[in-house]
Protein backbone atom coordinates (compact mmCIF):
# COMPACT_ATOMS: atom_id res chain seq x y z
CA UNK A 1 0.00 0.00 0.00
CA UNK A 2 7.02 3.13 -0.82
CA UNK A 3 3.23 2.38 1.45
CA UNK A 4 0.69 -0.13 2.86
CA UNK A 5 -2.54 -1.10 4.63
CA UNK A 6 -2.40 0.43 8.06
CA UNK A 7 -0.34 3.06 9.71
CA UNK A 8 1.60 0.94 12.05
CA UNK A 9 1.52 -1.64 9.39
CA UNK A 10 2.22 0.98 6.86
CA UNK A 11 5.23 2.26 8.59
CA UNK A 12 6.21 -1.20 9.66
CA UNK A 13 6.17 -2.80 6.31
CA UNK A 14 7.03 0.51 4.94
CA UNK A 15 9.81 -0.32 2.68
CA UNK A 16 10.39 -3.81 3.63
CA UNK A 17 8.33 -4.93 0.76
CA UNK A 18 9.21 -2.02 -1.27
CA UNK A 19 11.32 -3.40 -3.97
CA UNK A 20 11.56 -7.08 -3.98
CA UNK A 21 12.02 -6.69 -7.66
CA UNK A 22 10.60 -10.04 -8.60
CA UNK A 23 12.24 -9.76 -11.95
CA UNK A 24 14.35 -6.77 -11.87
CA UNK A 25 12.27 -3.61 -11.74
CA UNK A 26 13.14 -2.12 -8.37
CA UNK A 27 14.50 1.07 -6.88
CA UNK A 28 17.46 -0.14 -5.04
CA UNK A 29 17.60 -3.52 -3.57
CA UNK A 30 18.69 -4.32 -0.14
CA UNK A 31 17.70 -1.32 1.93
CA UNK A 32 21.09 0.24 1.56
CA UNK A 33 22.88 -2.82 2.63
CA UNK A 34 26.34 -1.54 2.12
CA UNK A 35 26.22 1.80 3.77
CA UNK A 36 28.44 1.59 6.78
CA UNK A 37 30.61 -1.00 5.12
CA UNK A 38 31.09 1.12 2.06
CA UNK A 39 32.50 3.86 4.23
CA UNK A 40 34.76 1.60 6.24
CA UNK A 41 35.65 -1.22 3.86
CA UNK A 42 38.62 -0.53 1.60
CA UNK A 43 37.22 -2.98 -0.96
CA UNK A 44 34.84 -0.38 -2.32
CA UNK A 45 36.15 0.67 -5.71
CA UNK A 46 36.28 4.33 -6.66
CA UNK A 47 34.80 5.22 -10.05
CA UNK A 48 36.79 3.65 -12.87
CA UNK A 49 38.81 1.21 -10.74
CA UNK A 50 38.66 -2.58 -10.71
CA UNK A 51 36.63 -4.07 -7.85
CA UNK A 52 38.28 -5.94 -5.01
CA UNK A 53 36.72 -8.78 -3.04
CA UNK A 54 33.07 -8.37 -2.00
CA UNK A 55 32.49 -5.91 0.81
CA UNK A 56 30.24 -6.63 3.76
CA UNK A 57 26.99 -4.66 3.75
CA UNK A 58 26.61 -2.28 6.63
CA UNK A 59 23.53 -1.62 8.70
CA UNK A 60 21.62 1.39 7.32
CA UNK A 61 18.34 3.09 7.38
CA UNK A 62 17.91 2.84 3.63
CA UNK A 63 19.45 0.41 1.71
CA UNK A 64 0.32 -11.77 -3.76
CA UNK A 65 -4.15 -16.53 -1.95
CA UNK A 66 -4.08 -17.88 1.05
CA UNK A 67 -1.01 -17.00 2.96
CA UNK A 68 0.81 -19.74 1.17
CA UNK A 69 2.98 -22.34 2.81
CA UNK A 70 4.66 -21.74 6.09
CA UNK A 71 7.87 -19.82 6.42
CA UNK A 72 9.40 -22.94 7.89
CA UNK A 73 8.81 -24.75 4.61
CA UNK A 74 10.25 -21.78 2.78
CA UNK A 75 13.33 -21.85 4.97
CA UNK A 76 13.80 -25.52 4.33
CA UNK A 77 13.71 -25.02 0.59
CA UNK A 78 16.07 -22.10 0.82
CA UNK A 79 18.46 -24.13 2.94
CA UNK A 80 18.45 -26.92 0.38
CA UNK A 81 19.11 -24.49 -2.43
CA UNK A 82 22.09 -22.89 -0.71
CA UNK A 83 23.83 -26.25 -0.50
CA UNK A 84 24.15 -26.39 -4.28
CA UNK A 85 27.39 -25.08 -5.79
CA UNK A 86 26.95 -21.48 -6.75
CA UNK A 87 28.65 -19.79 -9.64
CA UNK A 88 30.45 -16.56 -8.78
CA UNK A 89 31.32 -13.64 -10.99
CA UNK A 90 34.93 -13.81 -12.17
CA UNK A 91 37.36 -10.89 -11.68
CA UNK A 92 37.14 -10.12 -15.41
CA UNK A 93 33.34 -10.10 -15.29
CA UNK A 94 33.42 -7.85 -12.24
CA UNK A 95 35.75 -5.47 -14.03
CA UNK A 96 33.32 -5.41 -16.97
CA UNK A 97 30.40 -4.58 -14.66
CA UNK A 98 32.29 -1.81 -12.92
CA UNK A 99 33.30 -0.28 -16.24
CA UNK A 100 29.63 -0.14 -17.24
CA UNK A 101 28.64 2.11 -14.35
CA UNK A 102 29.75 5.41 -15.89
CA UNK A 103 28.37 4.44 -19.31
CA UNK A 104 24.96 3.48 -17.91
CA UNK A 105 24.89 6.52 -15.66
CA UNK A 106 25.13 8.68 -18.76
CA UNK A 107 22.43 6.65 -20.49
CA UNK A 108 20.13 7.06 -17.50
CA UNK A 109 20.79 10.79 -17.46
CA UNK A 110 19.84 11.13 -21.13
CA UNK A 111 16.69 9.05 -20.62
CA UNK A 112 15.48 10.97 -17.56
CA UNK A 113 16.84 14.45 -18.19
CA UNK A 114 18.32 14.34 -14.67
CA UNK A 115 21.91 15.64 -14.68
CA UNK A 116 24.88 13.69 -13.35
CA UNK A 117 26.12 15.80 -10.46
CA UNK A 118 28.72 13.39 -9.09
CA UNK A 119 30.17 9.96 -9.74
CA UNK A 120 28.78 6.90 -8.00
CA UNK A 121 30.87 4.42 -6.05
CA UNK A 122 30.49 0.75 -6.88
CA UNK A 123 31.15 -2.55 -5.12
CA UNK A 124 30.41 -6.28 -5.19
CA UNK A 125 28.88 -8.08 -2.26
CA UNK A 126 28.32 -11.79 -1.58
CA UNK A 127 25.15 -13.73 -0.78
CA UNK A 128 26.34 -14.52 2.75
CA UNK A 129 26.99 -10.85 3.45
CA UNK A 130 23.60 -9.78 2.11
CA UNK A 131 21.82 -12.46 4.15
CA UNK A 132 23.72 -11.44 7.27
CA UNK A 133 22.78 -7.84 6.67
CA UNK A 134 19.12 -8.69 6.17
CA UNK A 135 19.02 -10.68 9.40
CA UNK A 136 20.59 -7.80 11.30
CA UNK A 137 18.17 -5.43 9.64
CA UNK A 138 15.15 -7.45 10.73
CA UNK A 139 16.49 -7.90 14.25
CA UNK A 140 17.50 -4.30 14.89
CA UNK A 141 15.94 -1.89 12.43
CA UNK A 142 13.04 0.19 13.72
CA UNK A 143 11.17 -0.13 10.45
CA UNK A 144 11.24 -3.93 10.69
CA UNK A 145 10.07 -3.78 14.31
CA UNK A 146 7.13 -1.62 13.31
CA UNK A 147 6.35 -4.07 10.53
CA UNK A 148 6.27 -6.98 12.93
CA UNK A 149 4.05 -5.00 15.28
CA UNK A 150 1.65 -4.23 12.44
CA UNK A 151 1.41 -7.91 11.51
CA UNK A 152 -1.44 -8.41 13.98
CA UNK A 153 -3.55 -5.72 12.29
CA UNK A 154 -3.08 -7.34 8.88
CA UNK A 155 -4.24 -10.62 10.35
CA UNK A 156 -7.26 -8.90 11.89
CA UNK A 157 -8.16 -7.56 8.45
CA UNK A 158 -7.79 -11.05 6.99
CA UNK A 159 -4.90 -10.03 4.73
CA UNK A 160 -2.63 -12.61 6.36
CA UNK A 161 -3.65 -15.96 7.83
CA UNK A 162 -3.56 -16.11 11.61
CA UNK A 163 -0.86 -18.80 11.62
CA UNK A 164 1.35 -17.04 9.07
CA UNK A 165 4.83 -16.20 10.40
CA UNK A 166 5.73 -12.98 8.61
CA UNK A 167 9.34 -12.32 9.60
CA UNK A 168 11.01 -15.56 8.40
CA UNK A 169 8.94 -15.51 5.23
CA UNK A 170 9.99 -11.95 4.40
CA UNK A 171 13.62 -12.82 5.02
CA UNK A 172 13.40 -15.77 2.62
CA UNK A 173 11.54 -13.68 0.06
CA UNK A 174 14.13 -10.91 0.11
CA UNK A 175 17.00 -13.39 -0.10
CA UNK A 176 15.39 -14.89 -3.18
CA UNK A 177 14.42 -11.68 -4.90
CA UNK A 178 17.22 -9.15 -4.45
CA UNK A 179 19.16 -8.47 -7.63
CA UNK A 180 21.12 -5.30 -6.81
CA UNK A 181 20.73 -2.13 -4.81
CA UNK A 182 21.78 1.48 -4.63
CA UNK A 183 22.70 2.71 -1.15
CA UNK A 184 21.61 6.34 -0.90
CA UNK A 185 23.58 6.86 2.29
CA UNK A 186 26.98 5.92 0.94
CA UNK A 187 26.14 6.83 -2.68
CA UNK A 188 27.21 3.34 -3.73
CA UNK A 189 25.69 0.95 -6.26
CA UNK A 190 25.97 -2.61 -4.96
CA UNK A 191 26.15 -5.55 -7.34
CA UNK A 192 25.79 -9.19 -6.32
CA UNK A 193 28.64 -11.58 -6.99
CA UNK A 194 26.37 -14.59 -7.57
CA UNK A 195 24.02 -13.05 -10.17
CA UNK A 196 24.84 -13.55 -13.86
CA UNK A 197 26.52 -10.55 -15.50
CA UNK A 198 24.00 -10.35 -18.36
CA UNK A 199 21.16 -10.22 -15.84
CA UNK A 200 22.87 -7.50 -13.84
CA UNK A 201 23.43 -5.16 -16.79
CA UNK A 202 19.79 -4.01 -17.04
CA UNK A 203 19.63 -3.95 -13.25
CA UNK A 204 22.51 -1.50 -13.23
CA UNK A 205 20.58 0.88 -15.47
CA UNK A 206 17.71 0.62 -13.00
CA UNK A 207 19.79 1.24 -9.89
CA UNK A 208 21.81 4.07 -11.39
CA UNK A 209 18.54 5.86 -12.11
CA UNK A 210 18.05 5.81 -8.34
CA UNK A 211 21.45 7.43 -8.02
CA UNK A 212 20.33 10.27 -10.31
CA UNK A 213 17.09 10.63 -8.36
CA UNK A 214 19.11 10.80 -5.17
CA UNK A 215 21.29 13.56 -6.57
CA UNK A 216 18.13 15.47 -7.54
CA UNK A 217 16.01 15.24 -4.35
CA UNK A 218 18.03 13.38 -1.66
CA UNK A 219 16.12 10.12 -1.39
CA UNK A 220 16.97 9.68 2.29
CA UNK A 221 14.73 12.62 3.19
CA UNK A 222 12.37 12.62 0.22
CA UNK A 223 11.25 9.03 0.52
CA UNK A 224 11.13 8.46 4.27
CA UNK A 225 9.04 11.05 6.03
CA UNK A 226 6.70 9.06 8.25
CA UNK A 227 6.77 9.52 12.04
CA UNK A 228 7.61 6.60 14.30
CA UNK A 229 4.99 7.42 16.90
CA UNK A 230 1.54 5.88 17.03
CA UNK A 231 -1.16 8.54 16.77
CA UNK A 232 -2.72 9.05 20.21
CA UNK A 233 -4.97 12.09 19.81
CA UNK A 234 -7.32 13.72 17.32
CA UNK A 235 -4.80 16.20 15.95
CA UNK A 236 -2.30 13.47 15.14
CA UNK A 237 -5.06 11.28 13.67
CA UNK A 238 -5.88 13.95 11.11
CA UNK A 239 -2.21 14.61 10.35
CA UNK A 240 -1.45 10.93 9.79
CA UNK A 241 -4.49 10.31 7.64
CA UNK A 242 -3.88 13.33 5.45
CA UNK A 243 -0.45 12.04 4.39
CA UNK A 244 -0.86 8.32 4.75
CA UNK A 245 -0.11 7.15 1.21
CA UNK A 246 2.62 9.61 0.30
CA UNK A 247 5.54 7.23 0.71
CA UNK A 248 3.85 4.45 -1.27
CA UNK A 249 3.15 6.84 -4.14
CA UNK A 250 6.72 8.12 -4.06
CA UNK A 251 8.10 4.58 -4.15
CA UNK A 252 6.03 3.97 -7.27
CA UNK A 253 7.49 7.10 -8.87
CA UNK A 254 11.11 6.16 -8.18
CA UNK A 255 10.68 2.50 -9.10
CA UNK A 256 8.56 3.31 -12.14
CA UNK A 257 11.17 5.74 -13.45
CA UNK A 258 14.01 3.28 -12.85
CA UNK A 259 12.08 0.47 -14.52
CA UNK A 260 11.33 2.66 -17.54
CA UNK A 261 15.04 3.42 -17.97
CA UNK A 262 15.91 -0.27 -17.60
CA UNK A 263 13.36 -1.20 -20.26
CA UNK A 264 14.58 1.41 -22.71
CA UNK A 265 18.14 0.24 -22.17
CA UNK A 266 17.01 -3.14 -23.49
CA UNK A 267 14.63 -1.83 -26.18
CA UNK A 268 16.76 0.82 -27.86
CA UNK A 269 19.33 -1.58 -29.37
CA UNK A 270 16.28 -3.28 -30.93
CA UNK A 271 15.14 0.04 -32.44
CA UNK A 272 12.24 0.34 -30.00
CA UNK A 273 11.31 2.37 -26.91
CA UNK A 274 8.55 2.76 -24.32
CA UNK A 275 7.30 5.87 -26.10
CA UNK A 276 7.39 4.57 -29.68
CA UNK A 277 6.15 1.11 -28.72
CA UNK A 278 3.83 1.61 -25.72
CA UNK A 279 2.34 -1.88 -26.05
CA UNK A 280 5.59 -3.24 -24.59
CA UNK A 281 4.55 -2.05 -21.14
CA UNK A 282 1.47 -4.29 -21.03
CA UNK A 283 3.62 -7.23 -22.11
CA UNK A 284 6.13 -6.50 -19.36
CA UNK A 285 3.44 -6.07 -16.69
CA UNK A 286 1.90 -9.43 -17.55
CA UNK A 287 5.34 -11.04 -17.27
CA UNK A 288 5.85 -9.78 -13.70
CA UNK A 289 4.97 -13.00 -11.94
CA UNK A 290 6.84 -15.62 -9.99
CA UNK A 291 9.08 -17.92 -12.00
CA UNK A 292 10.29 -21.49 -11.55
CA UNK A 293 13.39 -20.21 -9.79
CA UNK A 294 11.30 -18.12 -7.35
CA UNK A 295 9.52 -20.72 -5.16
CA UNK A 296 9.14 -18.34 -2.21
CA UNK A 297 7.51 -15.65 -4.35
CA UNK A 298 5.21 -18.29 -5.85
CA UNK A 299 3.63 -18.97 -2.46
CA UNK A 300 3.65 -15.44 -1.10
CA UNK A 301 0.32 -14.11 0.25
CA UNK A 302 -1.48 -11.80 -2.15
CA UNK A 303 -0.72 -8.80 0.05
CA UNK A 304 3.03 -9.37 -0.20
CA UNK A 305 3.21 -10.20 -3.90
CA UNK A 306 1.05 -7.24 -4.89
CA UNK A 307 2.94 -4.88 -2.59
CA UNK A 308 6.21 -6.07 -4.05
CA UNK A 309 5.12 -5.63 -7.66
CA UNK A 310 3.04 -2.45 -7.36
CA UNK A 311 5.85 0.16 -7.56
CA UNK A 312 7.36 -1.56 -10.60
CA UNK A 313 4.20 -2.49 -12.45
CA UNK A 314 1.88 0.44 -11.78
CA UNK A 315 4.82 2.80 -11.39
CA UNK A 316 5.98 1.92 -14.90
CA UNK A 317 2.53 2.63 -16.36
CA UNK A 318 2.35 5.91 -14.47
CA UNK A 319 5.70 7.12 -15.82
CA UNK A 320 4.91 6.00 -19.37
CA UNK A 321 1.55 7.81 -19.40
CA UNK A 322 2.93 11.07 -18.00
CA UNK A 323 5.92 10.85 -20.36
CA UNK A 324 3.66 10.40 -23.40
CA UNK A 325 1.17 13.08 -22.29
CA UNK A 326 3.43 15.73 -20.75
CA UNK A 327 6.96 14.94 -21.88
CA UNK A 328 10.19 13.77 -20.28
CA UNK A 329 10.52 16.71 -17.88
CA UNK A 330 7.16 16.11 -16.19
CA UNK A 331 7.61 12.33 -16.09
CA UNK A 332 10.96 12.51 -14.31
CA UNK A 333 12.08 15.75 -12.66
CA UNK A 334 8.48 17.00 -12.48
CA UNK A 335 7.22 13.88 -10.71
CA UNK A 336 10.10 14.09 -8.23
CA UNK A 337 9.57 17.79 -7.52
CA UNK A 338 5.77 17.55 -7.28
CA UNK A 339 5.13 13.88 -6.51
CA UNK A 340 1.73 12.20 -6.32
CA UNK A 341 0.40 11.61 -2.81
CA UNK A 342 -1.73 8.49 -3.25
CA UNK A 343 -1.95 5.13 -4.99
CA UNK A 344 -5.12 6.50 -6.63
CA UNK A 345 -2.98 8.98 -8.57
CA UNK A 346 -0.49 6.27 -9.53
CA UNK A 347 -3.26 4.00 -10.82
CA UNK A 348 -5.02 6.95 -12.49
CA UNK A 349 -2.18 9.10 -13.90
CA UNK A 350 -4.52 11.34 -15.90
CA UNK A 351 -6.06 12.50 -12.60
CA UNK A 352 -2.56 13.31 -11.40
CA UNK A 353 -1.92 15.28 -14.59
CA UNK A 354 -5.06 17.35 -13.88
CA UNK A 355 -3.65 18.09 -10.40
CA UNK A 356 -6.73 16.55 -8.80
CA UNK A 357 -6.33 16.15 -5.06
CA UNK A 358 -7.53 12.85 -3.57
CA UNK A 359 -10.09 13.12 -0.79
CA UNK A 360 -9.90 11.30 2.52
CA UNK A 361 -13.02 10.54 4.60
CA UNK A 362 -13.16 12.60 7.78
CA UNK A 363 -12.14 11.01 11.06
CA UNK A 364 -14.06 12.46 14.03
CA UNK A 365 -12.54 12.68 17.50
CA UNK A 366 -13.07 9.10 18.66
CA UNK A 367 -10.75 9.27 21.65
CA UNK A 368 -13.28 10.31 24.33
CA UNK A 369 -15.34 7.24 23.41
CA UNK A 370 -12.53 4.69 23.04
CA UNK A 371 -9.52 5.64 25.13
CA UNK A 372 -10.92 4.28 28.41
CA UNK A 373 -10.99 0.79 26.92
CA UNK A 374 -8.36 0.85 24.17
CA UNK A 375 -4.79 1.91 23.55
CA UNK A 376 -4.44 3.39 20.03
CA UNK A 377 -2.54 0.86 17.95
CA UNK A 378 -2.77 1.81 14.28
CA UNK A 379 -4.49 4.28 11.99
CA UNK A 380 -4.37 4.85 8.26
CA UNK A 381 -6.00 5.06 4.90
CA UNK A 382 -7.26 2.10 2.94
CA UNK A 383 -6.08 3.35 -0.43
CA UNK A 384 -6.95 2.13 -3.90
CA UNK A 385 -4.12 -0.41 -3.88
CA UNK A 386 -5.27 -1.73 -0.51
CA UNK A 387 -8.87 -1.94 -1.68
CA UNK A 388 -7.84 -3.83 -4.82
CA UNK A 389 -5.93 -6.39 -2.73
CA UNK A 390 -8.78 -6.71 -0.24
CA UNK A 391 -11.47 -7.27 -2.85
CA UNK A 392 -9.35 -9.67 -4.88
CA UNK A 393 -8.57 -11.69 -1.78
CA UNK A 394 -12.21 -11.79 -0.65
CA UNK A 395 -13.95 -12.13 -4.01
CA UNK A 396 -11.42 -12.95 -6.71
CA UNK A 397 -10.25 -11.00 -9.73
CA UNK A 398 -13.76 -10.25 -10.98
CA UNK A 399 -14.73 -8.59 -7.68
CA UNK A 400 -11.56 -6.52 -7.69
CA UNK A 401 -12.10 -5.52 -11.32
CA UNK A 402 -15.71 -4.44 -10.65
CA UNK A 403 -15.32 -2.73 -7.28
CA UNK A 404 -11.95 -0.98 -7.49
CA UNK A 405 -13.08 1.67 -10.02
CA UNK A 406 -16.14 2.36 -7.80
CA UNK A 407 -14.05 3.01 -4.68
CA UNK A 408 -14.00 6.58 -3.37
CA UNK A 409 -11.80 6.53 -0.25
CA UNK A 410 -11.30 4.68 3.00
CA UNK A 411 -9.84 4.98 6.52
CA UNK A 412 -9.35 2.60 9.44
CA UNK A 413 -8.38 2.64 13.11
CA UNK A 414 -7.23 -0.20 15.35
CA UNK A 415 -6.91 -0.24 19.11
CA UNK A 416 -5.63 -2.80 21.59
CA UNK A 417 -7.63 -3.55 24.71
CA UNK A 418 -6.05 -2.16 27.86
CA UNK A 419 -6.99 -5.44 29.53
CA UNK A 420 -4.48 -7.32 27.33
CA UNK A 421 -1.51 -7.45 29.70
CA UNK A 422 0.64 -10.48 28.87
CA UNK A 423 2.77 -10.85 25.70
CA UNK A 424 0.56 -13.76 24.62
CA UNK A 425 -2.61 -11.70 25.03
CA UNK A 426 -1.10 -8.76 23.17
CA UNK A 427 0.05 -11.01 20.31
CA UNK A 428 -3.48 -12.30 19.73
CA UNK A 429 -5.94 -10.72 17.28
CA UNK A 430 -8.50 -11.05 20.08
CA UNK A 431 -6.85 -8.08 21.77
CA UNK A 432 -7.45 -5.88 18.72
CA UNK A 433 -10.65 -4.07 17.74
CA UNK A 434 -10.83 -2.12 14.50
CA UNK A 435 -13.20 -0.13 12.37
CA UNK A 436 -13.01 0.52 8.65
CA UNK A 437 -14.99 3.17 6.77
CA UNK A 438 -15.16 2.91 2.98
CA UNK A 439 -16.74 5.42 0.59
CA UNK A 440 -18.13 4.50 -2.84
CA UNK A 441 -19.25 6.25 -5.99
CA UNK A 442 -22.71 4.67 -5.90
CA UNK A 443 -25.15 3.08 -3.45
CA UNK A 444 -25.00 -0.10 -5.49
CA UNK A 445 -21.22 -0.39 -5.13
CA UNK A 446 -21.47 0.23 -1.38
CA UNK A 447 -24.06 -2.53 -1.02
CA UNK A 448 -21.98 -4.94 -3.12
CA UNK A 449 -18.89 -4.32 -0.99
CA UNK A 450 -20.84 -4.75 2.26
CA UNK A 451 -22.09 -8.13 1.01
CA UNK A 452 -18.60 -9.18 -0.08
CA UNK A 453 -17.09 -8.20 3.26
CA UNK A 454 -19.80 -10.07 5.17
CA UNK A 455 -19.12 -13.22 3.14
CA UNK A 456 -15.40 -12.95 3.95
CA UNK A 457 -15.82 -13.01 7.74
CA UNK A 458 -15.78 -16.81 7.88
CA UNK A 459 -12.19 -16.87 6.59
CA UNK A 460 -10.85 -15.06 9.67
CA UNK A 461 -13.31 -15.84 12.48
CA UNK A 462 -14.64 -19.10 13.89
CA UNK A 463 -18.07 -19.48 15.42
CA UNK A 464 -19.49 -16.97 12.93
CA UNK A 465 -23.26 -16.51 13.24
CA UNK A 466 -25.66 -13.85 12.07
CA UNK A 467 -27.27 -12.15 15.07
CA UNK A 468 -30.80 -11.64 13.74
CA UNK A 469 -32.14 -10.56 17.13
CA UNK A 470 -29.57 -7.78 17.42
CA UNK A 471 -30.33 -6.57 13.91
CA UNK A 472 -33.94 -5.96 14.98
CA UNK A 473 -32.70 -3.47 17.59
CA UNK A 474 -31.17 -0.96 15.18
CA UNK A 475 -31.04 2.39 17.02
CA UNK A 476 -34.11 4.55 16.34
CA UNK A 477 -31.91 7.55 15.53
CA UNK A 478 -30.33 5.77 12.56
CA UNK A 479 -31.29 7.63 9.35
CA UNK A 480 -33.80 6.08 7.00
CA UNK A 481 -32.17 3.66 4.57
CA UNK A 482 -29.50 2.51 7.03
CA UNK A 483 -28.86 -1.23 6.76
CA UNK A 484 -27.07 -3.01 9.60
CA UNK A 485 -25.71 -6.56 9.63
CA UNK A 486 -24.63 -8.01 12.99
CA UNK A 487 -22.57 -11.14 13.52
CA UNK A 488 -21.20 -12.95 16.55
CA UNK A 489 -17.70 -14.46 16.39
CA UNK A 490 -15.08 -15.97 18.67
CA UNK A 491 -13.50 -12.50 18.89
CA UNK A 492 -16.67 -10.53 19.62
CA UNK A 493 -19.38 -8.82 17.55
CA UNK A 494 -18.93 -7.59 13.99
CA UNK A 495 -21.26 -4.94 12.57
CA UNK A 496 -21.43 -3.92 8.91
CA UNK A 497 -23.53 -0.80 8.40
CA UNK A 498 -24.45 0.62 4.99
CA UNK A 499 -25.72 4.16 4.68
CA UNK A 500 -26.03 5.38 1.10
CA UNK A 501 -22.53 5.37 -0.43
CA UNK A 502 -20.79 4.61 2.88
CA UNK A 503 -19.95 1.28 4.51
CA UNK A 504 -18.78 1.15 8.13
CA UNK A 505 -17.32 -2.06 9.55
CA UNK A 506 -16.70 -2.39 13.31
CA UNK A 507 -14.98 -5.55 14.55
CA UNK A 508 -14.64 -6.83 18.13
CA UNK A 509 -16.15 -3.78 19.88
CA UNK A 510 -19.05 -4.57 22.18
CA UNK A 511 -22.33 -3.90 20.37
CA UNK A 512 -23.33 -0.65 22.15
CA UNK A 513 -19.87 0.84 21.55
CA UNK A 514 -19.81 -0.37 17.93
CA UNK A 515 -23.11 1.38 17.28
CA UNK A 516 -22.06 4.63 18.92
CA UNK A 517 -18.81 4.59 16.98
CA UNK A 518 -20.57 3.80 13.70
CA UNK A 519 -23.04 6.66 14.14
CA UNK A 520 -20.24 9.07 15.06
CA UNK A 521 -18.09 8.20 12.03
CA UNK A 522 -20.94 8.10 9.51
CA UNK A 523 -22.47 11.36 10.78
CA UNK A 524 -19.07 13.05 10.44
CA UNK A 525 -19.17 12.53 6.67
CA UNK A 526 -22.19 14.81 6.26
CA UNK A 527 -25.04 14.28 3.82
CA UNK A 528 -25.66 14.84 0.15
CA UNK A 529 -23.41 14.19 -2.82
CA UNK A 530 -20.33 15.76 -1.21
CA UNK A 531 -19.27 14.21 2.06
CA UNK A 532 -16.98 15.97 4.49
CA UNK A 533 -13.40 15.11 3.86
CA UNK A 534 -9.90 16.32 4.40
CA UNK A 535 -7.82 17.07 1.36
CA UNK A 536 -4.24 15.93 1.11
CA UNK A 537 -2.09 18.98 0.61
CA UNK A 538 0.95 18.64 -1.64
CA UNK A 539 4.28 18.47 0.18
CA UNK A 540 7.17 20.39 -1.28
CA UNK A 541 10.49 18.60 -1.83
CA UNK A 542 12.36 18.24 1.43
CA UNK A 543 9.39 19.23 3.59
CA UNK A 544 8.64 16.86 6.48
CA UNK A 545 5.84 14.38 5.85
CA UNK A 546 4.44 13.11 9.12
CA UNK A 547 2.01 10.66 7.58
CA UNK A 548 1.69 7.02 8.52
CA UNK A 549 1.24 4.34 5.89
CA UNK A 550 -1.58 2.30 4.42
CA UNK A 551 -2.06 -1.43 4.95
CA UNK A 552 0.10 -2.33 1.98
CA UNK A 553 2.33 0.73 2.22
CA UNK A 554 4.79 -0.68 4.70
CA UNK A 555 5.48 -3.66 2.51
CA UNK A 556 5.80 -1.54 -0.60
CA UNK A 557 8.38 0.61 1.15
CA UNK A 558 10.28 -2.33 2.61
CA UNK A 559 10.58 -4.11 -0.72
CA UNK A 560 11.47 -0.98 -2.63
CA UNK A 561 14.18 0.06 -0.21
CA UNK A 562 15.70 -3.39 -0.16
CA UNK A 563 16.69 -3.27 -3.79
CA UNK A 564 15.49 -4.24 -7.21
CA UNK A 565 13.54 -7.49 -7.24
CA UNK A 566 14.01 -10.52 -9.46
CA UNK A 567 10.31 -10.53 -10.33
CA UNK A 568 10.71 -7.10 -11.86
CA UNK A 569 14.00 -7.82 -13.61
CA UNK A 570 13.14 -11.16 -15.17
CA UNK A 571 10.64 -9.69 -17.65
CA UNK A 572 13.28 -7.24 -18.79
CA UNK A 573 15.76 -10.04 -19.40
CA UNK A 574 13.14 -12.07 -21.28
CA UNK A 575 12.33 -9.03 -23.40
CA UNK A 576 15.73 -9.30 -25.04
CA UNK A 577 15.26 -12.96 -25.94
CA UNK A 578 14.93 -13.80 -29.66
CA UNK A 579 11.54 -15.46 -29.05
CA UNK A 580 9.97 -12.29 -27.62
CA UNK A 581 7.05 -11.06 -29.78
CA UNK A 582 8.61 -7.60 -29.85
Amino acid sequence: MKKQFGAAVKRSFDRALGYVLVAGLATGLVWGAGAAAAQENPQTAPPGQTPAAPAKPGLQKRPSQSSGQSAAQSSGQDSADTKKPEKRITPDEAKELFALVDQLMQFSSEETGLPVKSQVKRQLTSRAEVESYLKEKFDEDESAKRMQRGEIVLKKFGLLDHDFDLKPFLLDLLKEQIEAYYDSKTKTVNMLDWVDVEEQKPVLAHELTHALQDQHVDLEKWGDQTPDEVSTDYKDDIDHLSKDEMDTAREAVTEGQATAVMMDNILKPMGKSLIKDPEVVEYIKHQMVGTSDSPVMARAPLLLSESLLFPYREGLSFVQDVWMDKGQGQAFAGALDRPPSSTWEIINPREFEKAKIPMVPLMPDIHPLLDKVYKPYDIGQVGELDLHILTQLFGGESAARDLTPAWDGGIYWAGQRLSAKTPAEQASTKSISLFYLSAWKSNEAATAFAQLYAKSLGRKYSGLKKDVAAQRTLPAEAPSGTVEQVFTTDEGPVTITTRGKLVMVAESFDLPMARKLTQMVLDAQGTGDMRQARMIKPVLPGAPDRGMRTLSGGFVKLFAESGVMKAAVAPAVRLAAPSTPF
